[in-house]
């Protein structure tokens, strides 16, 4: 394993690079106190949430982190996201990396490992933003507080808001109507769980999930074999996979074709709706949420 040790010349000079901060206290989702920048110009995401909670917010962070089961940024954020540097997987970033971005401010998700959070905080003031059960929506406004930009945050709310109320309002005899999320993987489907990001969403629109998807959780299913598809037929089936082209992707291609796929209600009903995995069955914020809503704007409201 790579020692996570840093050199003392190289800690003093990112010190001394970072001595001159006017800063402020804030206290983090485990409930540290940190002196972080008032008005921070290097911030750099480690998580998935942050990451789009930063771009909300209208802030270009110097890095992130891949986007689970891919190789950069989630691809919802499509040309912004592509842009940025990586400096590795979350929960796994490469302290080389890390260094070489000079952040001023370290935004690390809900990162478990505390001897990492202690290398990262060696390196800049390093702010967990959420803890395992915490909602989207707790996690934006913490991370806006951490990075002064709660005006920001609320004004962005508000626009979120206005959008669930318009396609509330236009969803007609779909309103209540059950879906399904699944995301495909090589072994089979799995359904995201109660308390998934995107089950959050779906229940902001007054959307209901199908009574055997209500699980608690934060995460998906484990994969069901092909045998038990019916688990997850509803209304609408909204499906897909985290990359375009891989194995899952294969899969998911095969079994749309075989018959027991093709008897699933919201298949003949023609209301199976292909989906972005990263942005539908991954850990989103503020933009993914938003980008959810117009997803069924465009498949569910009737022009």
């Amino acid at each position: 394993m790579k020692s996570l040790f840093l050199p003392a010349l190289l800690l003093a000079c990112l010190t001394a690079s970072t001595a001159a901060w006017a800063a402020r206290t804030i206290t983090d989702a485990n409930g540290t106190q940190l002196s972080v920048p008032d008005h921070p110009e290097r911030i750099l995401v480690l998580s998935e949430l942050d990451l789009d909670a930063a771009l909300a917010l209208k802030i270009k962070p110097v890095g992130t982190t891949n986007g689970r089961g891919q190789d950069g940024a989630p691809r919802y954020l499509g040309a912004v996201g592509s842009k940025l540097v990586s400096v590795g997987n979350f929960g796994t970033p490469v302290l080389d990396k890390v260094i070489a971005l000079q952040p001023d401010l370290i935004l690390a998700g809900g990162l478990p490992d505390p001897e990492l959070l202690a290398q990262l905080r060696r390196i800049a003031p390093t702010a967990v933003t959420y803890k395992l059960g915490d909602d989207w929506k707790a996690a934006f406004a913490r991370i806006a507080q951490i990075t002064a930009r709660d005006a920001q945050a609320q004004s962005f709310m508000a626009t979120y808001q206005q959008r669930l109320t318009q396609v509330r309002s236009q969803l007609g005899k779909q309103a209540g109507a059950t879906v399904s999320v699944v995301r495909w993987n090589p072994q089979g489907p799995a359904y995201m769980l109660k308390d998934a990001f995107a089950s959050l969403v779906l229940a902001d629109l007054q959307l209901k999930r199908p009574a055997g998807q209500l699980q608690p959780g934060i995460a998906h299913s484990p994969p069901l074999s092909l045998e038990a598809l019916n688990r997850i037929d509803a209304d609408w089936l909204f499906i897909g996979t985290l990359a375009p082209a891989g194995q899952a992707s294969s899969a998911l291609a095969s079994a749309k074709a075989m018959p027991a796929f093709q008897q699933l209600a919201a298949v003949k009903r023609q209301q199976m709706v292909v989906i972005d995995g990263s942005l539908w069955t991954s850990l989103g914020g503020p933009l993914a949420a938003l980008a959810i809503v117009d997803d069924v704007d465009k498949a569910m409201v009737k022009r």
